[in-house]
Formats: structure tokens, sequence, C-alpha cells
């Protein structure tokens, strides 16, 4: 069967590359390490289309939560390829050999799909931001997303009146569980009292509305999307500096140690070095150049 496209060009190129060193009498070329760990599988062989491990010979079994919501997913309707993360998943999806026609969602909460255990799916699009907690139970993919968290306050509040962190310590906050966004409170905020946590954004939402909470805290795209469509006395607060470092990002989650890694990280990369994922978040994710940060 044929590769791939951008397999393709990996292979030819190790073919050139295997008879050049054997040319040479098979010697490492500087700098290498023959005996260095590589990626599980290899990219030549094991991404090659129709020979990818799939749950499902023939299909690509995508994931994420439910309901799906904007500005990652359009209508609660991952397979309709609108919004960012399903447009991004066809994207992948394409990248590795697989049309439209060949991917399977499936709904997991966002909890579980990087908890501990067995995966049921390929890989999983969730806003899942990639960290060294989680790759213990999980592989991820290069990020496909930089992330910034924000602070999403009713327009008539105290809250809304915040210009720093310092002014949202004495506030009543709330996100959602196991996200960077209550992280972000917990480690960044550090407030006087706990926050409230959350199974579901949604949840979180309805505490902003009825007054539960001061504020909330979501990623930024999510942030517009809230205060523009959902709660529209709200407003967005600010978003939070960068803490240094390489930046947060979202990143598709795999089974520990799973053969499509690296498969699936080739294809990320592809596409982020021929602008597709800028053109994706140009398209389907709101600029956040006039938003104040928080210091």
């Amino acid at each position: 069967m044929p590769l791939a496209p951008r397999v393709l060009h990996r292979v030819l190129a190790g073919a050139t590359a295997a008879l050049l060193a054997t040319a040479a009498g098979c010697a490492p070329q500087p700098g290498t390490d023959p005996s260095a760990d590589g990626p599980s599988g290899s990219a030549d062989s094991s991404c090659a289309e129709g020979k990818l491990p799939t749950k499902a010979s023939g299909k690509l079994t995508v994931a994420t939560d439910r309901p799906a919501y904007e500005p990652w997913f359009k209508d609660d309707a991952p397979s309709n390829g609108e919004g960012f993360e399903a447009a991004v998943a066809y994207a992948v999806a394409e990248e590795l050999g697989f049309g439209k026609d060949a991917v399977v969602w499936q709904s997991v909460p966002f909890n579980k799909a990087f908890a501990p255990g067995a995966k049921t799916f390929d890989f999983d699009i969730n806003q899942v931001s990639v960290s060294d907690e989680r790759r213990k139970a999980v592989d991820f993919s290069s990020g496909y997303y930089d992330v910034r968290q924000a602070v999403v306050a009713l327009k008539d509040s105290e809250a809304a009146k915040a210009t720093g962190v310092a002014d949202l310590k004495g506030l009543r906050l709330g996100a959602q569980v196991g996200t960077t966004s209550l992280a972000h409170i917990e480690d960044v905020v550090k407030p006087a009292r706990d926050a409230a946590v959350y199974g579901r954004n949604d949840q979180a939402k309805s505490a902003l509305r009825n007054g539960q909470v001061d504020a909330i805290v979501v990623d930024l795209p999510t942030a517009f999307y809230i205060t523009a469509a959902e709660v529209t006395d709200a407003e967005i607060v600010g978003q939070f500096e960068n803490r240094g470092g390489a930046p947060e990002q979202f990143g598709l989650v795999l089974d520990k140690g799973s053969a499509l890694t690296p498969c699936v990280t080739d294809a990320v990369d592809a596409l982020r070095e021929d602008g597709t994922l800028a053109k994706l978040e140009q398209r389907w994710l709101a600029d956040a150049v006039d938003v104040p940060v928080l210091k």
C-alpha cells in the first residue's frame, strides 16, 4: 500500500542514509551514539500507511469528552470536523494516511483520558496539558497548541476590577477538576480559601452565573467563547503570564509506550512546520492580543 505523504519523505531519506552508511563501512556518523535509546517504534517502518497498529484495523479511533465545547468543537459533534481540535484531529489523521471516513470518534471523560491503564482509543484530543506527572501514566505527542489560562468574572462584580494576581487572592475562585486551570489557582494565585472544584466546565460556569464563585479560571480560547456566547454578562479579567521556561502546551494523549506515539508526534510536527496548525488556530481560536496580563 502507498505511504502517507510525510512518511514517504522519511522513508526515502532513510534509504539514502542507509546507502551512504554502507559506502562508509557503516561507521557511526560524528555526534551520534549508536547505543542511545530512540523513540518507541520505527518511524520508517511502523508509520507506513496500512501498517499502523491502531485499535481497529484500517480505522483511527479518536477520543474526546462530552459535551464537546466550542471553540474546540462545534455543535457538540466532533465528527463534523468543525472547531480547532476537531480540525487538528482530522489533519493528524490525514498525515497518518486516514481519510475522514476512517476516523471513529469515542467519548471519554477528561480525567479518564490520562488516568493510568490501557486505553480504548488511539489518541485523545481534549485540551490536555502536557506535564511530567501525567507522563507517568500516558504518552503525549508534541504540543499542538500553546496555552494561556484566563480569569472570567461577571462584569459588575468586584472580581472584574482585578489587575494582578494579588487582587485574586481574596476571591472565591473555581475551576474544573484535574485541569491546569485549577493548578493555576492553587500554585499561582494561592487564594485565601480553597478553590471550588467542578467535574465539568459547564458546572463552573453555572456557579459563576449563580454567584457561587466570584470568578472561574479556564484556558483563554474557552474564556472568549464563554463571554461571547454562554455567560454574556461576564468578561475576561485577564490572562496569566508565562511562568518562564517552556510554555504550557496541549498534547495528544496515547497509551503509555504506544507504538503510535512517534508516528503521531511526527504528524503534529509536520503540521506545525508546514503552517497548518497556525492556520487552524487563526481560523478557530480568538485573538489574545488585547487581553491584559495578570502579574
